[in-house]
């Protein structure tokens, strides 16, 4: 079975504390008759009524299921195992509907667990809670009514527990039966009751928030963030390192912190570009000459004058710190798949396994503004996935803009389909509004609760913002946190939105001002990538952000639009990754070749060797795929994008590259050549800037933030030597220089093989302001530079040595 198929067939997934993924997917009668035949046929499953029932005849009633239109069924499966099976229909199209009256909204549900193997505490109430948020995370579902055995003593209890409300006895034709209801406040109101009753260290819901902070995991992830720090704050220059000894191949080197008393020792390996690559067990701190423990805050604090954070701050640097710890140990704690079982999944639980983020920053997990509840909920770590909020916004204050192949109408039938979008006009009808006076648009649930409900309060008195409801799609959050992918259809599109947490120097909002350029950017790239020959050869493209959103409160916008409070209600709607790719092939965020599993093993590496190819023939595919089209841009157009790994997904067939697909497209990327003719809303790509500079397009975003990681891992962990993977990037230089000869004079003016570039300095930025490091309006002035870094392919321009080989064949 293709990928696509496999990602649309999961309809809800959920994470649940001790025990692992649980995941609803569409019943598959090939696949799954024979599992519920075993079930439906043993003793404990004598309500559902099929112990006499020959496979033949089960699979004739799930034949007939399938094929329902108002009766599904679905599978529950966790960590990959079928644990029960589940059923929900239409009570007005079922023989329950004729002994009460059904109401609108209404759901009917049946659920079978597995036979028990091994008892697990709580099993089947996490089952049953999981069907419950299912049903309930749909928008229109009101009610959920149940009619079990009247002598199913277990299942009344699961109810009752759950809130629902026994109506009467019936007498069904197959059984005597109890029925009950269960309206989404009381499953709520009974969820929180439980709760709160609930004090065992394994249930404890505060408990379950925190399991992953231990004094074992809290050592691991304070070791490993110290050792990043101390590798990215000495490349940049920030650090003052003194060699104190040899011994081979490492250095030992000393660092001095404020403090006299206090020091650390360490052993590490120089690299190209200046990188530390530091053995991680030889970290030792001493204060006063004796060996202490490893604390990632109090190294900030013993070097906060030489990193020169001002006071005003240094306690919101620390804040975002923490965060990055805490989320690095519910990581490591709750790793799922090892690099080697990475790269048999999906692009999703790819996603949801990676354990760092961006590799130059130090805080780069803050998401302050997240309590640990939400964390839970909203993390892409955590593997949950959640409805989107929708409100009706007023045109007063709202403008939608959508590129020819959306207009507002195609858009919101496609994103709400017609039965939710029917509802939700309904709303609006019944509280006297007129429905072309708004536009739809999603909110980010924590969004919703925490900013617009009350930051927005004025509008929603005074119905400029009504709330319509949730959606019934869900979406589980990519490691940028604020975009995200529909796990329910996978080929629909992302949904970008404001969120108002910070997050490695920026609240992450989107701009209401911006919006309106976002959709005739996406179509001016279109155009220039598809009547470029060459770029179509590479097979390069990008996900179009297609349409978007935006909302203005003109209270604050008195106050300057790039304030903070101006970026709260926007949403942007981008391509799926889906429907670029065919079906013998795969997607991975190239961030992922940076990933590192508890035990070191590298997925870059294991990619490789399951390539079953050498290290120099997957650099050089994954080269041509990358690195090239970015060359063609930078020369043919002067167009450069933020290529780091979360920016770029990459196309594998049998995990070799093959093309590489550009996201962020509209607020991430410039254009230096000035006489190249914009639309008038895209005119602000336009950036200023020297030959030298833009070279630094290729040599900050792509060799320094990135293949500076790349190869260190490959030479650590795959055998790779650094020279052969210098060799390899000049090698696609110079033969993309060499298919283009018309471009020799911008190749002079744009050198990539001048001895040395300019040192760009991320992590200077976020310690100058870490909560608005980069003014977006004008990037190039805010970068911060310090020295200049030795450029490891100019040696292949200095000696004219370098034969252009293929290991293609």
């Amino acid at each position: 079975m293709d990928m696509i198929k496999k990602q649309e067939e999961m309809l809800f997934t959920k994470n649940v504390e001790g025990l692992g993924e649980i995941q609803l997917r569409s019943f598959d009668l090939k696949k799954d008759t024979k599992t519920i035949y075993d079930w439906v046929t043993r003793p404990y499953a004598k309500y559902w009524g099929m112990q006499e029932h020959g496979i033949d005849q089960v699979a004739k009633e799930y034949e007939e299921i399938v094929g329902h239109t108002s009766h599904h069924a679905c599978m529950g499966i966790l960590n990959g195992t079928p644990i029960f099976l589940m059923e929900y229909y239409d009570p007005s199209n079922d023989v329950v509907g004729a002994y009460y009256p059904v109401l609108e909204g209404d759901v009917g549900m049946h659920i079978l667990v597995a036979p028990v193997e091994q008892k697990i505490s709580n099993f089947t109430w996490n089952v049953f809670t999981t069907v419950m948020d299912f049903l309930f995370s749909k928008s229109n579902t009101k009610r959920i009514v149940v009619e079990p055995d009247i002598e199913n003593n277990k299942i009344h209890v699961l109810n009752t527990k759950a809130g629902f409300q026994y109506l009467k006895t019936i007498q069904l034709p197959h059984k005597k039966a109890g029925l009950a209801v269960c309206k989404r406040q009381d499953y709520k109101n009974a969820i929180t009751k439980n709760k709160t009753m609930n004090t065992t260290s394994n249930t404890s819901v505060l408990t379950e928030q925190i399991d992953h902070l231990n004094p074992e995991v809290w050592a691991i992830v304070n070791r490993n963030l110290i050792r990043k720090a101390i590798s990215e704050f000495a490349h940049e220059l920030i650090l003052d390192l003194e060699i104190i000894g040899q011994e081979e191949p490492w250095t030992i080197y000393k660092l001095t912190t404020d403090y006299a008393e206090i020091a650390y020792f360490f052993k590490a390996q120089k690299r190209a570009l200046d990188h530390l690559h530091i053995d991680l067990l030889s970290i030792t701190k001493t204060s006063n000459k004796k060996e202490v423990e490893l604390d990632a805050l109090d190294f900030i604090l013993e070097l906060k004058n030489t990193l020169q954070i001002p006071d005003a701050m240094l306690p919101t640097y620390m804040e975002e710190i923490t965060s990055t710890l805490f989320g690095a140990a519910y990581k490591y704690a709750h790793q799922k798949f090892d690099s080697v079982a990475l790269t048999e999944v999906d692009f999703q639980q790819v996603e949801k396994g990676m354990t760092e983020g961006h590799p130059c920053f130090v805080a780069n997990n803050g998401r302050i503004g997240f309590n640990s509840s939400q964390y839970h909920h909203f993390a892409p770590e955590v593997s949950t996935t959640f409805s989107l909020v929708w409100i009706a916004a007023h045109k007063a204050k709202a403008d939608f803009h959508g590129t020819a192949l959306y207009p507002y109408e195609t858009l919101i039938e496609k994103e709400l389909g017609a039965d939710l979008l029917q509802t939700f006009n309904q709303k609006l009808t019944k509280k006297g509004l007129n429905t072309q006076d708004y536009i739809f648009m999603p909110v980010h649930p924590w969004q919703w609760e925490n900013k617009i409900s009350t930051i927005f309060a004025q509008d929603i008195a005074q119905q400029y913002i009504v709330l319509l409801g949730e959606g019934t799609d869900q979406f589980a959050a990519q490691q940028s946190i604020r975009t995200l992918f529909n796990t329910t259809n996978p080929e629909k599109l992302y949904t970008k939105t404001a969120l108002s947490i910070l997050n490695m120097g920026f609240m992450r909002g989107l701009s209401p001002y911006y919006m309106g350029s976002t959709p005739v950017i996406t179509e001016w790239i279109s155009d220039l990538l598809e009547n470029d020959s060459f770029l179509q050869e590479t097979g390069f493209t990008m996900l179009g952000e297609i349409a978007t959103v935006g909302y203005r409160n003109r209270y604050y916008e008195t106050l300057g639009k790039t304030k903070p409070h101006n970026k709260m209600l926007s949403a942007l709607w981008r391509e799926s990754p889906y429907l670029k790719i065919n079906n013998n092939q795969s997607l991975i965020t190239m961030a992922a070749l940076l990933h590192l599993d508890n035990k070191g093993q590298s997925l870059i590496v294991e990619t490789i060797k399951k390539s079953g190819v050498s290290v120099a023939i997957w650099l050089e595919r994954y080269l041509d795929a990358y690195l090239t089209p970015l060359l063609h841009c930078l020369y043919q157009y002067e167009l450069v994008f933020m290529p780091h790994g979360e920016n770029l997904i990459l196309v594998l067939e049998d995990n070799i590259p093959v093309k590489a697909i550009m996201k962020d497209i509209t607020e991430e990327i410039a254009i230096f050549d000035h006489t190249i003719d914009l639309p008038e809303k895209a005119k602000r790509l336009h950036v200023e800037a020297d030959d030298e500079i833009k070279a630094l397009a290729i040599f900050t975003d792509v060799f320094d933030c990135f293949f500076r990681f790349l190869s260190n891992i490959l030479v650590q962990e795959g055998g790779c030597d650094e020279a052969i993977f210098w060799k390899k990037v000049a090698e696609c230089v110079l033969k993309y220089q060499a298919a283009n000869p018309q471009l020799s004079e911008k190749f002079k003016q744009i050198d990539l093989f001048v001895p040395e570039f300019k040192r760009c300095c991320l992590n200077r930025l976020q310690l100058k302001n870490t909560k608005h490091m980069l003014d977006l309006a004008d990037p190039v002035e805010s970068l911060q530079f310090k020295g200049t870094i030795t450029n490891p392919i100019a040696i292949y321009k200095v000696t004219n040595e370098l034969k252009i080989e293929s290991n293609h064949e």
